[in-house]
C-alpha cells in the first residue's frame, strides 16, 4: 500500500505538466496520469502492457484533455482520439462507418438479400431517413439517436398511415441490428423507438370532391396544376407522373402510354378531352426525353422517392384550406402519440377517378382497367380492355377546369 502511494506521489510531482505511465500492484497495464480539463490529475488504465505503447496513449490522451480544456474538443476531434487509442491499444484501427456511408453499404446487401418489392421499401425508408439527418449523415453511425429515429417516425407520421410508418421503424430497427453485429455500434437505438398504436377509428382516405378539385386547381402553380389533372383523368400514381417524359404522350392518338413503377403494368390510358387540352398548351420539347413536368421531375430524379413531391402537395391543400399547415410544436401527448392525418392526399386523385367513372355508368372493369389496378379479371401485363372503351370512359369524366 506504501509502495502504491509513494509511486503516486512520484507521478504527480514528476508530471504535473504533461502524461506519464506507472504500473499498479496485480495489474498488467500501465495507467497513463495526465490532466483533465479541470485542472484535476487523474490516472486511467491504458490497456496496454507494452510500456512505449502505454506512454504513446498517455500522451494523446493529455492531448485530448488540453484541447477540450481550451474549448477546441469538438466531435470530430473527440472521435479521431479515441480511434488513435484503439488502434494504438490494439493494432488495428477502430471500425467505423459514418451514418450515410452506411445505409448505403446496407443498401447494397439487401440488394443481394431481398426480393425486389422489399428492397424498394427498404430503399425509400434509407433515402428518407438521409433526407432527414441532413448533415448528420456525415457524423459516425453510433452518434445517431432514438431521438433522432423518433423524430423520422413523426414526420413520417405526418402524411401516411399508421401501418406504413410502423414499417418505415422495423426498417430502420434492421438497419441498425446489422451496425450492432459489425460492431459499429454498441445499442440498436431504433429498438428504444416504439411504434404508433393504431386508433380505433380507422383511418380512411377519400375521393376529392369535384368544388375541392376545383379550389386546389385555382390555387396550385402550373406545374402542379398539371400534376393534378393527370391524377385525377388517369389515375395514376405520383411517382409515375413527376417521371413522365413527352415520350410517354402520344397527342396523334390522344393517349397516355406508360409502365407503373409500382406493379411493371403496360398502360394505354386515352387522354380524357380537358386533360388533352392542357397537354396541348405545354411547350413540346425536340427531345422525348425531356420531362413533362421539370420541376417534380428533377425532384424525384434527385430524391429517388415521392416523399418532398407529397408535402408539396399537402402545400397546395393547405393554400386550398383543405388541410392544416403542419407544426413541430409538442402535442403534449408524447412522442408515440400520432398526428392527425388528413384524409386527402394526392393518391385520393386515384380514388376520385374511380368513383367518377362508376358514377358516369362506367362498368367496374373498365374502370379498374383504366386506372391499372389489378383484379382477378384484369391482366397484371397487357391490356385486355378494347382501347375504344377506355375512351368512352375518358369522355364521361367531368371538365373541373371549367366553372361549375
Amino acid at each position: 500500500m506504501l509502495n502504491g502511494l509513494d509511486n503516486l506521489a512520484r507521478c504527480h510531482y514528476r508530471c504535473h505538466t504533461m502524461a506519464s505511465i506507472r504500473k499498479k500492484d496485480r495489474s498488467p497495464f500501465w495507467f497513463a496520469c495526465y490532466t483533465l480539463p479541470t485542472g484535476t490529475r487523474t490516472q486511467r488504465s491504458t490497456g496496454a502492457t507494452d510500456r512505449r505503447t502505454a506512454q504513446r496513449i498517455a500522451n494523446k490522451l493529455e492531448d485530448a484533455a488540453r484541447e477540450a480544456s481550451a474549448g477546441r474538443f469538438v466531435e470530430s476531434k473527440a472521435r479521431k482520439a479515441i480511434g488513435d487509442i484503439y488502434a494504438m491499444a490494439n493494432g488495428e484501427p477502430l471500425q467505423s462507418s459514418t451514418a450515410g456511408d452506411f445505409l448505403d453499404s446496407w443498401l447494397r446487401r439487401k440488394e443481394i438479400e431481398a426480393g425486389p418489392k422489399t428492397l424498394v421499401k427498404y430503399r425509400s425508408i434509407a433515402v428518407q431517413f438521409k433526407d432527414f439527418l441532413g448533415g448528420k449523415t456525415k457524423r459516425d453511425i453510433g452518434s445517431i439517436t432514438a431521438a433522432d429515429i423518433t423524430g423520422f417516425r413523426d414526420q413520417l407520421a405526418a402524411r401516411l398511415s399508421v401501418g406504413t410508418v410502423n414499417v418505415g421503424v422495423k426498417i430502420l430497427r434492421s438497419a441498425f441490428a446489422q451496425a450492432r453485429r459489425d460492431g459499429l455500434v454498441d445499442v440498436n437505438e431504433a429498438e428504444r423507438v416504439s411504434l404508433l398504436k393504431r386508433r380505433n377509428d380507422r383511418f380512411e382516405r377519400r375521393p376529392f370532391t369535384l368544388p375541392e378539385l376545383r379550389r386546389i386547381l385555382d390555387v396550385a402553380d402550373d406545374e402542379w396544376r398539371g400534376m393534378i389533372l393527370f391524377g385525377l383523368y388517369t389515375g395514376q400514381r405520383l411517382g409515375d407522373l413527376a417521371g413522365l417524359t413527352w415520350s410517354n404522350i402520344d397527342l396523334q392518338r390522344a393517349e397516355l402510354l406508360m409502365v407503373t413503377g409500382k406493379t411493371g403494368r403496360r398502360q394505354i390510358i386515352p387522354l380524357a378531352p380537358p386533360l388533352l387540352r392542357y397537354v396541348e398548351k405545354l411547350p413540346t420539347s425536340d427531345s422525348l426525353d425531356a420531362p413533362l413536368f421539370p420541376r417534380t421531375y428533377a425532384t424525384l430524379q434527385r430524391h429517388k422517392h415521392v416523399g418532398n413531391l407529397s408535402n408539396e402537395f399537402y402545400n397546395v391543400l393547405v393554400s386550398a384550406g383543405l388541410a392544416v399547415k403542419q407544426t413541430h410544436k409538442a402535442t403534449g401527448k408524447g412522442r408515440s402519440a400520432m398526428r392527425e392525418q388528413n384524409p386527402l392526399s394526392f393518391h385520393c386523385l386515384r380514388h376520385t377517378a374511380t368513383t367518377l367513372l362508376k358514377a358516369a355508368g362506367v362498368s367496374e372493369s373498365v374502370a379498374m382497367e383504366f386506372v391499372g389496378h389489378d383484379s382477378a379479371s384484369v391482366s397484371r401485363s397487357y391490356t385486355h380492355i378494347p382501347t375504344e372503351a377506355l375512351k368512352l370512359a375518358a369522355d364521361k369524366l367531368p371538365d373541373v377546369t371549367q366553372p361549375a
